[in-house]
């Protein structure tokens, strides 16, 4: 085996690590594994004798790599990824896909992504190496071009931001799963009471149909369980999954994904509804754990 046989060897351990950090800072799924590429090209040039930590390094340069393309998205601003819901993560109902566990480590449902993509490059950068990935500020801070103070300082202000906008879900799953069908029981049925039983008073419903339209938003129980009575009609069958590690559900028509719907659960109630529906795409979706 020669030197570069080996340094790729050492790259694909991280390579799912590496996935993961740059999902959740681009919340798309195609140009994260664009920056685990080009993490993989600089490592490549670079001289590995001198690096010391592997992991700690391809991170920071992932991290870098997600920031110029963050930064470089907020430059076009006729760019309209950030009016557009993140790409989901699909996984069985039964939550047994490992990939699909891997790549969220931990709870980065739908709701928060949303979140995160209101953070400017530099907080969702500084939010999201520290507060899930444990990177020290210290390896932050020359990332961003700022001082350790003011790399926490960033971290501090989206960690508020976060606290404020996104809602931490309830984490049994078989309660999610039973408040979804609830939901869609209440729905097919035309059950408009039902409807507005299982939702928050304050829930928010996050439709993304593509073209112009664009990401669109409906508050409040009775409008959105309005809205739902609006789409039940709408044919094909619903498969259960779990969209980002929460209940969901993926809508199929001629074999085909038609739409895929988050739920948000606090407290026993759909605080969030995220609808994913963009035919350009729901084509580029990978739905071969759902069977």
């Amino acid at each position: 085996m020669d030197e570069r046989e080996f340094l790729a060897g050492e790259f694909e351990k991280h390579r799912v690590h590496l996935r993961a950090v740059a999902y959740r800072m681009l919340g798309s799924l195609a140009e994260a594994d664009d920056a685990v590429q080009e993490s993989w090209f600089r490592l490549s040039r670079s001289d590995a004798d001198a690096i010391e930590n592997l992991g700690g390094w391809l991170t920071t340069v992932v991290g870098r790599v997600c920031l110029d393309m963050l930064r470089s998205r907020t430059a076009r601003r006729e760019d309209p990824l950030e009016e557009r819901l993140p790409d989901p993560v699909i996984g069985p109902a039964s939550g047994a896909d490992p990939e699909h566990e891997a790549l969220l480590a931990d709870s980065v449902g739908l709701a928060l992504l949303v979140v995160l993509q209101s953070l400017t490059p530099a907080e969702r950068l500084a939010f999201v190496l520290h507060d899930t990935f444990a990177v020290p500020f210290e390896d932050i801070a020359p990332i961003i071009g700022r001082s350790p103070a003011a790399a926490r300082q960033l971290a501090s202000r989206a960690r508020r931001r976060v606290r404020g906008s996104a809602p931490v879900p309830d984490r049994d799953p078989a309660r999610q799963r039973e408040i979804v069908e609830a939901f869609q029981a209440a729905a097919q049925y035309g059950d408009f009471e039902a409807l507005v039983a299982v939702l928050d008073p304050d829930v928010v419903l996050r439709a993304d149909v593509g073209g112009p339209t664009g990401l669109t938003e409906v508050h409040g129980a009775e409008a959105v369980a309005g809205r739902a009575l609006m789409f039940r009609h709408g044919g094909g069958e619903s498969r259960p999954a779990r969209i980002n590690g929460t209940a969901g559900v993926v809508g199929i028509l001629d074999g085909r994904a038609k739409s895929v719907l988050s739920f948000t659960i606090v407290n026993g109630r759909i605080a969030a509804i995220d609808i994913f529906a963009d035919p350009a795409r729901l084509a580029d979706l990978d739905l071969t754990a759902l069977g």
